[in-house]
């Protein structure tokens, strides 16, 4: 479910992105309109919320990485080799 969030917020970051570039070429410099601005708050609030998710994640060990290169360099033999020994 985490990670369902995460991506909705990353797809939700990239239409934030689009509309503030929509809204730079549309208003061209207009300061009566702030849509770009909002856009950018917007935009800021979706990333902190990221931020925040993916620190809650890994904290709560939800996400993680499992690496076969970070068992270490001799990981445990099994109980069968040990008995062939």
């Amino acid at each position: 479910m985490l990670k369902v969030a995460i991506v909705v917020l990353m797809l939700a970051l990239l239409a934030s992105l689009g509309s503030g570039f929509y809204f730079l070429m549309v208003d061209q410099g207009d300061k009566t309109r702030r849509r770009t601005f909002h856009s950018l708050g917007v935009r800021l609030g979706l990333a902190i919320t990221l931020a925040g998710l993916i620190v809650y994640g890994v904290a709560n060990g939800q996400l993680g990485h499992s690496n076969p290169w970070d068992r270490g360099p001799n990981p445990p033999a099994s109980q069968e080799q040990e008995a062939t020994d």
